[in-house]
């Protein structure tokens, strides 16, 4: 039987995988991925990536950029949604109340959801606006580095 190779959108998702990498993001691609790293004490950055023109325009430049910041959170870590499903599916169960959204980002104090950014607070928004909107929430919720 023939099966269809997309190596095009291979090559996206894996240019989207390296950029949350390169800018000091974990990939978190399992359930117990996730788990573990929301049982670390302290505040964690998730960063829920997905392959969308908001993500790679706005969202991921925007993480990387935040972070380098006076107060920034313990651990920063991704999960790719559409791609990493089960670990997806994971993370959002400790985004209580939350609905879906990808690109989001979603802030963690010792494993409970602080805060959330959903797509709509990105699309459309230039990546410094999301950047100062990321750092607002490191102010009230991480301490200085």
């Amino acid at each position: 039987m023939f099966q269809f190779q997309f190596p095009l959108y291979n090559d996206i998702v894996e240019q989207a995988r390296r950029e949350a990498v390169e800018a000091g993001f974990e990939e978190l691609r399992t359930p117990e991925d996730v788990d573990a790293a929301f049982r670390r004490p302290g505040t964690t950055l998730v960063l829920i990536n997905s392959v969308c023109g908001c993500a790679g325009g706005i969202a991921r430049p925007a993480a990387a950029h935040a972070v380098h910041y006076d107060k920034r959170p313990d651990h920063l870590v991704t999960v790719f949604a559409g791609q990493d499903k089960e670990a997806t599916a994971r993370a959002r169960e400790y985004f209580v109340g939350e609905p879906p959204s990808s690109p989001s980002f979603a802030l963690l104090k010792d494993g409970k959801l602080c805060a959330m950014l959903h797509r709509h607070d990105i699309e459309g928004h230039e990546p410094v606006a999301v950047v100062q909107k990321l750092q607002a929430l490191f102010d009230e919720y991480c301490e200085e580095v």
